[in-house]
């Protein structure tokens, strides 16, 4: 069987749509599965055994643009495609499995996609809480009318990084060898409300540091200010042993330093997930954004949230546009709960 997936175009989004490949693959062992997704995707799909390829899609995020998603349909009819999942719920999204003439197209009604859609689902989002729920209801041949009858426990997100990769990458940056990495992903999109306040961070690094790690600060280029405004906040003797990487690696080096971490401390952010579906481990922090729909899919995650309910802000009220229930998440309780996870790995590796 030959399935294409139109993937989606946020970092968090697709790493949780890692978990529909994994169901398709334990359905249908021989299944090829193709991923249409932005350039961008390709590091994080390259890192998921279950995807044959991905494809790029050329059209940026709002274009509807007819004519070219039905070039890019008819230039796909050749594959063969048996089937099509659509993850967004967009109209246009459906459009290229359309084109392609694929027989069995999936998805979600979405924008009343009647028609684009043959295997058209009705989507409650009470009976699916998780967006990882909707994305791994769809892997099934019979409609699943809630996350109660889907198999447990769900196949999460799982990125392979080999060692290797790890050491050269690391010796790349000139990260020492010696202290071990902590990784921190300060940034989040639409500005400072998700973020936890960098004086916070300076101050856990400052911790950690104080105890023989090393801080890495990851993000995109946007976030190099935050890095910089953390490394600032920091002792001078204390400086040397905190890199702001953000906006120096491609996403791809991100993927396999973060990989190379002893731990991650993170925002609600792609990285985040990233960070997840490596399996380290990993304390969350939250603000305004909610838990309850899109969490950190790992067991070895710990999430700090000091509010209910989700509050649609963008900039939070206090200084610096900073939301006050992250500044309320003291960096002590941060370090307590990070030290936990750690002892925890610790114990591990002693017992086996």
């Amino acid at each position: 069987m030959k399935i294409l997936v139109i993937g989606p175009s946020w970092v968090g989004d697709m790493m949780m749509s890692q978990s529909l490949y994994r169901t398709l693959k334990a359905e249908h062992p021989d299944a090829v599965i193709d991923v249409m997704a932005p350039a961008w995707c390709r590091p994080l799909l390259s890192r998921m055994p279950e995807v044959n390829q991905a494809l790029a899609m050329p059209l940026g995020h709002g274009a509807l643009e007819i004519s070219e998603r039905r070039r890019l349909g008819n230039s796909l009819r050749a594959s063969g495609y048996d089937r099509a999942y659509v993850l967004p719920n967009s109209f246009k999204s459906a459009l290229v499995p359309f084109f392609a003439g694929i027989k069995h197209r999936v998805g979600w009604r979405g924008e009343m996609r009647y028609g684009l859609l043959n295997d058209l689902r009705k989507l409650d989002k009470a009976a699916f809480p998780l967006m990882v729920e909707r994305y791994v209801a769809l892997g099934y041949d019979r409609p699943v009318s809630s996350a109660q009858q889907l198999p447990q426990p769900l196949l999460w997100p799982k990125l392979q990084v080999d060692d290797q990769e790890k050491i050269e990458t690391a010796a790349h940056y000139q990260l020492s060898a010696v202290r071990p990495i902590v990784g921190f992903c300060p940034g989040a999109e639409f500005g400072p409300a998700k973020r936890w306040p960098h004086y916070h961070y300076a101050a856990l690094a400052q911790q950690l540091i104080s105890e023989g790690y090393q801080v890495v600060l990851f993000g995109s280029a946007k976030d190099h200010p935050t890095g910089d405004e953390i490394i600032a906040a920091l002792p001078a003797d204390a400086r040397s042993h905190c890199r702001n990487l953000a906006g120096d690696t491609s996403l791809e080096q991100a993927v396999i330093l973060l990989a190379h971490c002893r731990a991650v401390v993170s925002n609600d952010s792609g990285l985040m997930h990233i960070a997840a579906a490596l399996n380290r481990p990993l304390v969350a922090l939250y603000g305004p954004s909610s838990p309850d729909f899109t969490p950190p899919l790992s067991a070895r995650a710990r999430v700090i949230r000091l509010i209910t309910g989700y509050h649609k802000v963008r900039k939070g009220d206090a200084e610096q546009g900073y939301h006050q229930s992250l500044i309320d998440i003291q960096p002590t309780r941060v370090y307590q709960t990070l030290t936990e996870l750690l002892s925890n790995e610790q114990e591990t590796v002693c017992t086996s």
